[in-house]
Order: structure tokens, then C-alpha cells, then sequence
């Protein structure tokens, strides 16, 4: 699976192409008086990267003038123990929170924990060892978990057992350190095992761990289950973090079908305090494009 470079990969897409129209720019100045938004928003690294320049640090502190006060990083991990430390002592000083990461070889296509091998297990166990390092190292809380594909020759019921027994030990590693791994359902293709939010519930319940909740994805859930708001409600208790995708397209909110500026009132509502990754790509190249997607936000975010 290569979901870690989707948004990088998509961002540098859209800057290859260049500027886009002068209507574009005129129309989606960012705010820079550094407002904070209603709900905390967590860009990607790449995103402003033709406003800011090509250091993430620096892409932190434009993000944070923006109003941002979150970061997501889903390659955190491969990164140099040295960068990590650096990007968590910024955000420290900015006030800044860090939002995922993903588990390295926490669970893919050939690393399945529904089909209870040993290897795999011990692959998924030491990605949680080598997260708590570095969570220590950013300031982290949450990490991300995609359990795998199915083992097609199992029942689904013993596949689900298997899950949540490998889940169950990487809680006891994750524990200690009020370290949370969040589960992400995905629609990227069928063989994946964990495909919708009432499924990932069950699997958090029988995990019964304080460092096992739902990663509520709304672009993956909008594609797997609809009915966002309904399915948000019924499984509530056990949402630790969400992430943000209109659909079609995984651009930015206003960009699809998806009615964020109702989703973002509902959450505020809800009293979610927590971090809403921006795991998505944009829709127009270049600085103009960066511009229009902290206006998407404001847009949405304008709730009150």
C-alpha cells in the first residue's frame, strides 16, 4: 500500500502544472492575520510548499500563521530521528499539535493480522515499538493501524478474532505511553479487511484498550458507507481522530459532494476537540491553489 505519499504525491502534481488563473488568486487570499479556525485542522507536509518554500519547518511556521495548529505526517517514521526531534520542538514552540503517523509495517497487504502468523504479528509488534520512539521524539499521540487485507480462507469471524488478538498486544505496547493507534478503514480495494465504521467499532470494543480507537476517515467512509453524520453518531464513543477528503477526487472541502461546512458544525456541536487531518490534495496547482484551499477552509469553518 503507498497511502503514506498519496497527499505528497498529489501536491507536487498540482504544483508541476504551475499557476492557475489570476480569478483564482484575486478571489482566495489566504488569512494571514493567524486566526485560528473553530475545529483544528492538520495539514501535510507539501501542502503550502510554493507559499513557503521547501522545508517543512518553514511550511509549519506558514501553516501556523495561517491559523493552523495542528500538523499531520503520515511518513513520520522513515524520517531521521534527528528531523523528527526538530519538527516536534517546533511545534512545541508554535503550540502546535502533532497528528498522525503511520505504524511502519503496521498491517498491509503482505502483512495481514486476520490471518495470524506469527511473522506477521511480530512485524506489526515491532512497528508499535519502533512508534512509541518516535512519538516521544514529535510529541505524537496517535498512530495509524490498517490491519491488512482479508485471509479469504478463513472465516470472517476468526479472521476478526485474529485482529483483534494482534491489536490487543500492540495496545499493551502503546499503553504505557498514552500512545493511541488509531484504526483507518480504507476503500482503496476491496481485499482490504477493514472496510466500514460499524466493523472497525466492533474491533475496538473487543480490544477494550484505551490505545485502540477509530481513525473516522470521512473520504474513505463517504465511498465505503455514506450517510457520514448518522455512522459519526453511532460509533462516537470510540472516534479517537478524524481525517478530511471531499468526494470525488480527494481534494479539498467544496471540491466534491461532500457537505463539509454541515459536518464541521456537527462535530463543533458534538464538542470534538480533537485534530482533523488534512489527508487530502488539492484542487488547483501552484501558489493560487494553496491560496483557494485555506479559503475552502475558511468557508467551511465559518460555521458559527
Amino acid at each position: 500500500m503507498n497511502r503514506r505519499s498519496f497527499v505528497k504525491n498529489h501536491i507536487l502534481a498540482a504544483g508541476a502544472l504551475g499557476m492557475s488563473s489570476g480569478l483564482w488568486a484575486q478571489s482566495a487570499r489566504p488569512d494571514a492575520s493567524g486566526k485560528t479556525f473553530n475545529l483544528d485542522y492538520a495539514p501535510h507536509e507539501g501542502m503550502f510548499a510554493n507559499s513557503a518554500g521547501k522545508d517543512f519547518i518553514d511550511q509549519i511556521k506558514f501553516m501556523h500563521d495561517q491559523g493552523f495548529r495542528s500538523i499531520e505526517d503520515n511518513g513520520m517514521a522513515s524520517r531521521t530521528p534527528g528531523m523528527q526531534s526538530k519538527i516536534g520542538e517546533t511545534l512545541a514552540k508554535l503550540g502546535m499539535r502533532m497528528g498522525v503517523f503511520v505504524v511502519p509495517k503496521g498491517g498491509n497487504g503482505a502483512n495481514t493480522l486476520a490471518a495470524n502468523k506469527k511473522e506477521h504479528i511480530d512485524i506489526f509488534l515491532e512497528g508499535c515499538r519502533q512508534s512509541v520512539e518516535v512519538a516521544k521524539r514529535c510529541n505524537a499521540k496517535w498512530a495509524t493501524v490498517v490491519p491488512g487485507d482479508f485471509q479469504r480462507d478463513l472465516p470472517i469471524a476468526i479472521q476478526t478474532a485474529n485482529v483483534v488478538e494482534a491489536l490487543r498486544r500492540g495496545a499493551e505496547i502503546f499503553e504505557p505511553h498514552g500512545l493511541v493507534m488509531v484504526l483507518e478503514a480504507l476503500s482503496d480495494t476491496p481485499d482490504l479487511f477493514l472496510r466500514t465504521s460499524a466493523q472497525t467499532y466492533e474491533i475496538c470494543k473487543a480490544v477494550n484498550s484505551p490505545s485502540c480507537k477509530i481513525l473516522y476517515d470521512i473520504y474513505h467512509m463517504q465511498k465505503n458507507e455514506g450517510n457520514l453524520i448518522v455512522h459519526m453518531n453511532q460509533t462516537w464513543e470510540e472516534i479517537g481522530y478524524i481525517q478530511i477528503g471531499d468526494n470525488p477526487g480527494r481534494k479539498e472541502p467544496t471540491t466534491g459532494e461532500i457537505n463539509y461546512r454541515n459536518i464541521f458544525k456537527w462535530l463543533h456541536e458534538k464538542g470534538y476537540k480533537g485534530v482533523l487531518g488534512m489527508e487530502h490534495g488539492i484542487s488547483q496547482p501552484g501558489k493560487a491553489g494553496e491560496e483557494r484551499l485555506i479559503a475552502a477552509y475558511r468557508e467551511c469553518d465559518a460555521f458559527l
